[in-house]
Parts: C-alpha cells; structure tokens; sequence
C-alpha cells in the first residue's frame, strides 16, 4: 500500500514538473517571438481620431506579422502590445469584453473592432467617395 502511494506521489511530481517546464518553454517563445517583433520597429498606434493612422498602423504590423510568419494566436498580444496612451486603455476594455465566457480573440476579431473604433464606417466610405470622385485628367478613377 505504501510502495503504490509513493508511486503514485511520485507520478504527481512528475507531470507537475513537466508542466512547469512546459509552461517554461512557453513562456521562454513567447519572450523571444515580441524580441523579434519589437526588433522589426512596429509602429505604435496612441488612440484618438486619427482614421488614417489607424489604417497604416494596421498594414503596417500585418506587414511585420507577414515576414515572421506569425500565427494568428499570437497577432492579438503583438498588436496590443504596441498600442499605447488611450488606444492601450480603450483595448484593455474592449478585451475584457471581447473574452467573456473564455472566447478566443482572432486577429480578424481585433481588426474588426479595432477599425470601428478608430476608422468608423462613415469615414471609410467618405474616403471611398473621395477616391471615386479623384480626377486625372478629365476622367474619374471610375472611368
């Protein structure tokens, strides 16, 4: 009886001590993957009105998320994390909101909110017209 307690305080050691070491692991890539990232320069993005900011700021860090090949998973926690000033404070809470009942945030999910916020609807279709409406020559773009 004492041998099969002790093997089996020895089997909770052990799967303890492999979860530790892969969290570990974990936790050593997660560090290593933003060192990569930070290291590409990613543009910050400060909150306020600022619809074209918001565009750039979202083509550019999908072009750094492009050339390390970075998964979805890990777009979210990239992207948030150079978000600084009142964009960090307004996506603090909309992630609050976004992971109730434990719901995974997918990069499309950030996007989405993020331009709703930052880059409204009725600004990017007044920025559709603009460029309808743009003119070389005697001819719109349309044309």
């Amino acid at each position: 009886m004492e041998l099969m307690a002790a093997a089996m305080a020895q089997e909770v050691v052990s799967r303890t001590a492999d979860r530790v070491a892969q969290e570990a692991r974990r936790g050593g890539e997660d560090e290593l993957r933003l060192e990569r990232f930070m290291n590409n320069k990613p543009p910050i993005f400060n909150g306020g009105y600022d619809p074209d900011g918001a565009q750039q700021w979202i083509e550019g860090i999908e072009r750094i998320f492009g050339a390390m090949r970075c998964m979805d998973e890990h777009r979210v926690f990239l992207g948030g994390y150079v978000l600084h000033d009142e964009a960090n404070h307004w996506w603090g809470n909309a992630k609050q909101r976004l992971e109730v009942g434990g719901a995974f945030i997918t990069w499309a999910r950030f996007k989405r909110e993020f331009l709703t916020k930052y880059f409204p609807a009725d600004e990017r279709n007044r920025k559709v017209i603009e460029f309808m409406e743009l003119k070389q020559g005697g001819m719109t773009v349309s044309e």
